[in-house]
């Protein structure tokens, strides 16, 4: 019961953002399915005409359904940048294949006699097209529609990543953050929704098309895909726009806490650090949140404003054991131990720009630093078990992960393997504390804000101590879920607010504070 209640206490205290969110969620869906029947049905009714191209017309669309939603996404962000644009033109390339197949279906499997007959009494082909064949056609087009909706309801909570809004703010946001609450008010109107448009194109389905005029159909579709324009999200132009993870949108020592300490009003969009350093470099984004090791900062040219009333807390990684495996391999902690000290903050920037701009693999990069610093070792024969290495989703973890490998099978006879991109927090937490991973690289920072959540008491008592952060998460975590954090790797990879060098500069942007200051008096 405390559950519920919780959940819906978080409701109600997002109820303004959940709606704006939802109706988002509406606009970009409808907008797409639109488009794709406006498209799809002609491109049906046409291959249904000339069956020697069905083949190569379904064939094409199978295969951009097979292409991974946010690869797709990926890949249309250098042509149309950020926002609702690449976000409806996935959505709308994902909803072509069910409609034309259906289209296509439907016409081809009306009787041959009762076209015939349509003939025989003078009909043209028009006439027939639009009297006899799509109004037989249409339970089955119908169904392709409703089968796309589904689909795009589902694929639009990946717009989320973009800055195109959505309810995939708030699944990815309590992901991240290890909320089910922010998970589950993001999960169920996305559900709904789905249920809800499903529900209303069934009482479409079951329309009797020769009773009613075409354009009193396709009238409605069209004043839905204009109003949708509006539910989309829009930014204030001749304003600088902010664009921060799922996450760091809902951290204390994020941008809630650049609310309260710095009183930062910023506008602001939910993006993904995957594709968010590259919008800021082609002006899309003036100000993103970042890691003060990330090896894009080098790449972009983009330089870190001074946090001057210190709101990040240190974030020193070190890998987080599970006590079990420990007491099944007291070996294993030493090896571990032994890249303490090994990687300051200008190395492991280093590293990670080899990966995130030169593009090399991390093993290569894993595997040069380990020889060159006399860490690398001929891997042992295997034989007294293995061991399963998780990381997070961004290049540094992959690089810590091989590190580790390369020193396990180097100095044990334990055998390895790497479960990597794991996503966030959360989902890295819950896979090693359901003995799905045996260790991962953590920051003392996120455990003790985001798994361990300590009151504001603690909070305060512990900001800017870097050893009473440590100490506390190391007791905690071994007393609420035994697990043990080894030796810190030595690197702090803190929160960071991040401009260009170029408009910092020109605007003479050292600090956050000077940030909040020309925000205010623009």
């Amino acid at each position: 019961m405390e559950q519920a209640q919780s959940f819906w206490q978080f409701v109600d205290q997002q109820a303004d953002k959940l709606w704006s969110q939802t109706w988002a969620h509406i606009g970009l869906t409808m907008i797409s399915l639109i488009i794709a029947i406006l498209i799809a049905v002609p491109v049906g009714i046409l291959i249904a005409r000339k069956q020697k191209l069905s083949g190569l017309v379904l064939g094409f669309a199978g295969i951009l359904q097979t292409i991974p939603s946010i690869a797709l996404l990926g890949v249309l962000i250098p042509f149309l940048g950020i926002g609702p644009k690449p976000a409806i033109l996935a959505l709308f390339l994902y909803a072509l294949l069910p409609i034309i197949r259906n289209t296509y279906t439907g016409i081809t499997e009306v009787n041959p006699a009762v076209i015939e007959a349509a003939k025989g009494m003078g009909m043209s082909r028009w006439q027939i097209l639009m009297k006899v064949e799509l109004p037989l056609a249409f339970p089955v087009l119908m169904a392709g529609i409703r089968t796309a909706t589904v689909i795009n309801v589902g694929v639009a909570t990946l717009a989320a990543y973009i800055a195109a809004g959505g309810l995939g703010e708030f699944i990815f946001g309590g992901i991240a953050l290890n909320n089910s609450n922010m998970i589950l008010a993001g999960a169920i109107p996305a559900a709904l929704l789905a249920i809800l448009l499903d529900f209303l194109l069934s009482l479409v389905q079951k329309l009797n098309l020769k009773s009613i005029r075409i354009a009193y159909l396709v009238l409605p579709f069209m004043v839905i895909t204009l109003s949708s324009f509006y539910l989309l999200p829009t930014q204030i132009g001749g304003k600088m726009l902010g664009g921060f993870t799922p996450e760091f949108m809902g951290r204390e020592d994020g941008y809630l806490g650049l609310k309260k300490t710095y009183k930062l009003g910023i506008e602001t969009v939910v993006i993904s650090d995957a594709v968010m350093y590259k919008a800021a470099y082609e002006k899309k984004l003036d100000v993103i949140s970042g890691y003060s090791t990330d090896g894009r900062l080098k790449a972009y040219d983009l330089v870190i404003l001074n946090d001057d009333q210190h709101i990040f807390p240190p974030y020193y990684a070190a890998p987080v054991v599970r006590e079990e495996v420990l007491d099944q391999h007291p070996e294993l902690e030493g090896v571990l131990n032994q890249l303490s000290g090994f990687i300051d903050d200008s190395t492991m920037t280093a590293l990670n720009y080899k990966v995130d701009q030169l593009k090399e693999s991390p093993e290569k990069v894993a595997l040069d630093f380990a020889k060159a610093h006399h860490l690398y070792k001929p891997a042992r024969v295997a034989g007294k078990g293995t061991i399963r290495i998780g990381s997070k989703i961004f290049g540094e973890q992959y690089i810590l992960a091989q590190l580790y490998k390369i020193l396990i099978r180097g100095n044990t006879d334990l055998d390895v393997v790497t479960k990597t991109g794991l996503g966030g927090t959360k989902i890295c937490f819950d896979a090693l504390a359901n003995n799905q991973i045996d260790f991962y690289p953590e920051y003392t920072g996120t455990g003790f804000l985001v798994l361990l959540k300590p009151d504001a008491k603690t909070i305060r008592k512990l900001t800017g101590n870097v050893d009473g952060v440590y100490h506390y998460v190391s007791e905690e975590f071994k007393h609420q879920f035994k697990m043990k954090w080894l030796k810190p790797i030595g690197f702090n990879n803190a929160y960071a607010l991040m401009m260009r060098r170029e408009q910092a500069q020109s605007l003479q942007i050292k600090t956050i504070t000077d940030l909040t200051n020309h925000i205010n008096q623009n």
